[in-house]
């Protein structure tokens, strides 16, 4: 029988997500990876169980991922009516809808009629009666943005959401939903987007101005670059490794030698700091509080581990940032 760490709140740094009362973990677990069909069960159980100890409250899911899609949603469901029976209240569980998830005209996109379906399996897949936070994962063309938005309201008022969110959506898109989800009387909570060290598209296009200005959370998803900034990829690419294989999410050409130069440095780098590849560029999103959250995947509970180190330092000198900000300019002249 697992019992919780008695010292679980006393590791994790929690941050106010936006204008909310919500606090979520500075390091949130991402479901996207290693929680489906392909793994065992007793590695994601592991994984999960330690994940809360370190306090961890917050897993981050959506409809498709797995593989196969809606199996870890599967995954977690069966952790919560085990490991965290009667831990409910002391979690913060979100998923999305956006992507394909089935056959046929209304299993993806942002109709109402996709978005409340969605919500409904994924809460039979769970378990539960609510999720925390409901995110429309990506923005249809097609989809007039009231109808979406007001499926997000709908979520909430029928007591299935708590609160709802945004992902990948660009910042003249947030601001128009979020303004509809004000005039509906149920706030934008939080924003996730694709930010990292070497993902930057979100400051060109003025997202965190606009999430800053609405009061609106923001928690980084791929904030490692799909392991591209580990200690993986030092010395060229490994055997096993995602860029070895046929994952969609990382090609072998993504890897090129002055990208290897790049990382060698900033792991240079990291070490004067007393931290890995990794914690350093998780502290790096972290920087100076802006981000409520940022979304990080494992495979083992030692991986789980050495993300959660890098909230031991999240502060940098300025020296520091400019030497970042140096080699990375030297990497895109190579």
């Amino acid at each position: 029988m697992y019992l919780p760490s008695p010292d679980r709140y006393s590791v994790m740094p929690y941050r106010r997500t936006g204008r909310s009362g919500l606090l979520l973990p500075a390091l949130s677990l991402g479901l996207w990876h290693n929680f489906g069909g392909d793994r065992t069960p007793e590695t994601q159980g592991a994984i999960l169980r330690r994940a809360f100890d370190l306090g961890i409250t917050h897993f981050d899911l959506a409809n498709n991922y797995g593989p196969p899609p809606g199996s870890a949603e599967e995954t977690l469901g069966r952790a919560l009516a085990t490991d965290f029976a009667g831990l409910r209240d002391e979690l913060v569980i979100s998923t999305k809808a956006g992507y394909h998830m089935w056959e046929g005209p209304y299993g993806e996109w942002g109709s109402r009629k996709y978005l409340r379906s969605s919500l409904d399996q994924s809460l039979k897949r769970l378990g539960v009666e609510y999720v925390d936070i409901f995110y429309s994962h990506r923005p249809d063309p097609d989809t007039p943005l009231e109808e979406t938005m007001g499926a997000l309201d709908s979520a909430v008022r029928q007591g299935k959401a708590l609160y709802v969110g945004l992902s990948n959506y660009s910042a003249a898109q947030t601001r128009q939903a979020a303004e509809i989800l004000k005039d509906l009387g149920t706030p934008l909570l939080i924003h996730q987007p694709r930010y990292s060290m070497l993902d930057r598209r979100i400051e060109a296009d003025g997202l965190p101005d606009v999430l800053d200005e609405l009061g609106v959370g923001s928690i980084a998803y791929s904030p490692l670059e799909q392991g591209i900034l580990t200690d993986r990829y030092l010395d060229g690419i490994p055997a096993g490794s995602r860029a070895a294989g046929a994952s969609p999410f990382l090609s072998a050409d993504a890897v090129t030698p002055q990208l290897v130069e790049w990382l060698r440095a900033l792991d240079a780098l990291a070490k004067e700091r007393g931290q890995s590849l990794a914690q350093l560029a998780l502290a790096w999103v972290l920087r100076g509080g802006r981000l409520t959250s940022a979304v990080v995947g494992a495979s083992s509970v030692a991986q789980l581990e050495n993300s959660v180190e890098a909230a031991r330092n999240l502060d940098f000198t300025e020296d520091e940032l400019s030497r970042i900000e140096e080699l990375l300019r030297d990497a895109k002249a190579a």
